[in-house]
């Protein structure tokens, strides 16, 4: 291509996007797959939730803390200076190099000999996974012309859902797995000097789905830095003046005196704040409750419930383009509305006497629920100049981290550890309580005595009550959207601003 070959290109960016459109399209999927190993490894622990409690005898609260403040901390801090130096240097690597970092952490998790070694490998999978959204849509951004983005984010932010289907497949599916037959197939494949030394007959389910999921990332990291190119900053946008880097206090000043930011920042990380409660808990409520294997809980309920919240996710990005012409801040506004539409739905779900009924308004809740994902990242970057728009969205994740899974998940495992003790001081059986092992619930429970009915009754009671409460609070992430979207207009960035 000649030099005014190029510069033409350059120019009509904003028309055309970078790259032809077949390889937009394969690095979009290479993002989207890579954002979906980010959620497989994030969410795989939630799979596999009531077994780890099991072995190292947590309660709700204790396992609300493992799934939330400390992995939300890592998560935040590293997110804004690993964002600054994708604002200044090549996005690609560092994604990739993020990649490798927290596949390995997630392997580490399965070697955990404790709550507090497992606590501390998750915490490396939180500082490996603040390197993924930042870049991933700033490039993006870059790649595709405004007028594509809502759907193109809406696809990549498709792996959160994605991600939370093939951890349910896989971890439930692996979960059942003996130790036995894992060593049995190393050894069938000539692999077993890899483990020397190993007692396979002492290896839980658990620990093979965090070796097993957590190694394919180093092998697409690999791929992805070879084969995908950095695309020039603010390619796909109209041309001006405005300097490729900004300092973080630059990006800042832009973002901080835009309303929008704030209320929709505020929006997601209610909206989290629900999502991480409800997906840290949710194999532990359909076992407890409805009284499912590991397995049953992944591959029935959670694969499904996962993938029809990819169907929303898609849906939302979807339909704010389709509607955009006519309702220009549809972005902001749409989350809302589905949010309003989940609450009674889930509700609904966590007091159904029957699985089925809970299923399908779980499906709904779902579908309503998602279809906020592909807004937030739309939004965020359509309101700075594409100099900014890494900084942006991590300090947007930053806030959504500390409210949404920092305290999400502590706040659900806590109402549910104190609904529970409610329950069993109302039946005086705070005695029993006292050496209850929640273990025995499933399949062992006379080894309780004649007070282990009621007092499983209560362990499940406890966590419905909690599922509830939590889900209340869309009802204040929805006034945020709707705060949203009274200002985006205004907020829009421009060459001009």
């Amino acid at each position: 291509m000649t030099a005014t070959a190029a510069t033409a290109d350059s120019a009509n960016g904003h028309i055309t996007g970078y790259g032809s459109k077949g390889y937009r399209s394969y690095v979009l999927i290479a993002l989207t797959l890579i954002y979906t190993l980010n959620f497989i490894d994030r969410t795989v622990i939630t799979v596999v939730a009531q077994p780890i409690i099991n072995t190292f005898s947590l309660s709700d609260a204790q396992w609300g803390l493992l799934t939330g403040p400390p992995f939300a901390l890592f998560y935040a801090i590293m997110g804004i200076p690993i964002a600054m130096w994708a604002d200044r240097s090549n996005r690609v690597m560092i994604i990739g190099l993020c990649v490798v970092i927290w596949s390995l952490m997630t392997v580490f998790c399965g070697l955990a000999a404790s709550f507090l070694w497992l606590l501390v490998f998750r915490i490396g999978v939180a500082i490996g996974e603040a390197g993924c959204t930042p870049p991933a849509n700033s490039i993006i951004t870059d790649y595709y012309p405004p007028k594509s983005r809502a759907n193109a984010i809406g696809i990549y932010s498709m792996g959160v859902t994605l991600g939370g289907v093939l951890a349910q497949l896989f971890g439930g599916q692996l979960a059942s797995l003996k130790g036995e037959t894992f060593g049995g197939w190393m050894n069938a494949i000539g692999l077993e000097f890899l483990f020397t030394g190993v007692n396979w007959a002492e290896v839980e389910g658990w620990r093979l789905v965090f070796v097993i999921v957590g190694v394919p990332g180093i092998l697409v990291a690999l791929i992805f830095w070879l084969t995908v190119r950095e695309p020039p900053r603010g390619y796909s946008d109209p041309k001006s003046s405005i300097p490729d880097k900004a300092g973080f206090f630059e990006a800042f000043k832009e973002f901080s005196r835009k309303p929008t930011f704030w209320t929709l920042s505020l929006g997601a990380a209610f909206v989290a704040f629900v999502g991480y409660g409800l997906i840290s808990f949710q194999a532990p409520f359909l076992m407890r409750v409805h009284g499912v294997s590991v397995a049953e809980a992944a591959m029935h309920y959670g694969a499904p419930l996962a993938a029809v919240a990819a169907f929303g996710t898609f849906a939302g990005g979807f339909l704010s383009e389709k509607l955009s012409p006519r309702f220009p801040s549809v972005a902001a506004w749409l989350p809302g509305v589905g949010l309003l539409i989940a609450i009674p739905a889930y509700v609904g779900a966590f007091l159904s006497p029957t699985l089925t009924m809970a299923f399908w308004l779980w499906v709904i809740a779902a579908i309503a629920h998602y279809a906020y994902l592909g807004a937030q990242y739309t939004v965020s970057t359509s309101i700075v100049s594409p100099r900014s728009r890494a900084t942006t969205v991590s300090v947007m994740l930053l806030i959504v981290s500390l409210i949404g899974n920092g305290i999400g998940p502590l706040f659900t495992g806590m109402m549910s550890s104190a609904f529970m003790g409610g329950i069993v001081k109302k039946a005086g059986l705070e005695e029993a309580f006292a050496t209850f092992n929640p273990g025995l619930c499933a399949g062992r429970i006379a080894e309780l005595g004649e007070t282990g009915p009621e007092l499983c009754s209560a362990y499940a009671e406890g966590l419905r009550q909690s599922m509830v409460a939590t889900v209340l609070f869309f009802g204040i992430a929805a006034l945020f959207y709707f705060l949203a979207a009274r200002t985006y207009q205004k907020d829009r960035w421009s060459p001009a601003t």
